[in-house]
């Protein structure tokens, strides 16, 4: 039974190493990139003012309390591994309603003081003061992802390229022949 745990116990570490999770817990924007087909969101992120600013967690995780960050952080995640995992991503991503009302909520975390900055309200009253009934990409669309369609709207993009899944010890058991 010990060497049975021990097993699962160590299959569970290398999944845990294999998948990059432990990447996950950070806010490092090049953990969107362990999977490919987020190279067009984070090449046009890399390219718009909000790199500057805001990594990809402080717009798409909320923010209201950290019990609540994390557990949206993991229930996404494994939302998107099981996708990943089983190849049903799909060509064209889509952000879903929970998501939505995250990135809304953080527009104006971010940007309160422009929506409710008495000069822009004597320029933009009507738009801004609705805020509560639309979103803040109905006007700003292209803000910060540019016009990201699918995986071929940005063929050129320069991104981080993934690491090999294979762990060097045993690529070097698998392939002698390349030692020196």
């Amino acid at each position: 039974m010990v060497i049975l745990l021990a097993i699962l116990a160590g299959l569970v570490i290398y999944l845990f190493y294999i998948s990059r999770a432990h990447s996950y817990l950070s806010d490092d924007p090049r953990a969107c990139m362990n999977c490919h087909i987020m190279a067009p969101q984070y090449a046009t992120w890399v390219h718009s003012s909000h790199r500057e600013r805001a990594h990809c967690n402080d717009c798409h995780v909320p923010h209201n309390n950290i019990i609540n960050k994390y557990y949206f952080k993991a229930k996404d995640g494994l939302r998107h591994a099981t996708i990943f995992t089983l190849r049903k991503e799909p060509q064209v991503i889509f952000i879903r309603e929970e998501g939505m009302e995250v990135v809304q909520d953080n527009c104006i975390r971010c940007h309160e003081d422009l929506v409710t900055h008495e000069k822009v309200m004597a320029y933009t009253p009507e738009f801004h003061r609705a805020r509560s009934e639309r979103e803040c990409w109905e006007c700003h669309r292209e803000t910060p992802h540019g016009t990201v369609n699918s995986l071929s709207s940005v063929p050129y993009a320069r991104v981080p390229v993934a690491g090999s899944a294979v762990p060097p010890w045993l690529n070097r058991l698998m392939n002698p022949e390349q030692e020196e």
